[in-house]
């Protein structure tokens, strides 16, 4: 059994957190992390890369058991220097959403110069479509690396997180948002009109999304330690990305350790004990839009 921590009536400002995986389904190694974070209560949900070469075995699993809480991580690129996917929607050229391999872009600054929005939202719809033929229910939706937060889609973005009522991740501000770093130079004023549509449709806004710290300069356990320390009241959405050692070392050399690493921090015993000690609320999206009702 899964504990989800739940305050008492009068708690109003204990933060909200959703400790979550993204890049679930991009390899083995990201799977099995994940499952094994998940059946242990340290984290609370993950986001699954529909178009990566291991959707199905997250897939599989997740038809199997619900409580894994999966959402759908919405991919428009494909960043890794040898190990690429491509779009479910079989893109040409023109639209934009491929390089000159026929693999989305590696970053997230060539998909805002190139691509087309009616290709980004067909590629999106897909997504989403293929993840529920996989027969499973997705705890929320957000996006890899940002790109859903491009102020060229971000529109398109809520529109078929709405469509599908699907729980979002949006942030308060860009500026609260973990890996916005990804996205270039963006204005506040770009994101007003779609958080305007998700707070009358009854979606909560991320106070914060923080991300992995991509550097090792701690040891591990205080990096993660001063993560979570940033939590503020309202809701924390927590953008980890954990992986077992294995293939990832060859897909990501220079950083596979970082992630190998808060696989480890996150199932270690004593970690989980004083994370469970915090003053928070935990559970994931839906639950935190359930909770705020």
């Amino acid at each position: 059994m899964i504990n989800v921590k739940r305050s008492d009536k009068g708690e109003c400002g204990t933060p909200f957190v959703v400790v979550n995986v993204d890049d679930v389904g991009m390899c083995h190694g990201a799977n099995q992390a994940y499952l094994e974070l998940r059946r242990l209560g340290a984290v609370d949900s993950g986001s699954v890369m529909v178009p990566c070469p291991w959707f199905l075995e997250i897939a599989e699993a997740g038809a199997l058991e619900p409580d894994l809480h999966l959402g759908i991580h919405l991919t428009l690129t494909s960043e890794k220097r040898h190990y690429r996917w491509r779009p479910l929607t079989r893109a040409t050229a023109a639209s934009g959403l491929i390089d000159s391999n026929g693999f989305m872009w590696a970053s997230v600054a060539e998909l805002r110069r190139n691509a087309h929005p009616d290709a980004v939202e067909a590629e999106m719809r897909a997504q989403i479509e293929t993840f529920l033929a996989a027969g499973l229910t997705p705890s929320h939706v957000d996006g890899h690396m940002g790109g859903v937060f491009s102020p060229e889609f971000v529109d398109r973005y809520v529109s078929l997180s709405l469509e599908f009522e699907l729980p979002t991740l949006f942030p308060a501000t860009i500026a609260a948002y973990g890996p916005k770093h990804n996205l270039g130079a963006v204005d506040q004023d770009c994101y007003a009109s779609a958080a305007e549509r998700l707070v009358n449709a009854g979606e909560v806004l991320a106070t914060k999304a923080l991300e992995t710290p991509w550097h090792r300069n701690e040891p591990a356990p205080e990096r993660y330690q001063n993560l979570f320390n940033q939590v503020e009241p309202g809701l924390n959405f927590v953008c980890l990305h954990a992986n077992a050692p294995g293939e990832i070392k060859a897909i990501e050399p220079d950083s596979a350790q970082i992630r190998i690493d808060e696989y480890e921090v996150l199932k270690d015993p004593s970690f989980r004990t004083w994370a469970d000690r915090l003053p928070v609320r935990r559970g994931s999206l839906r639950e935190a839009k359930a909770s705020s009702r």
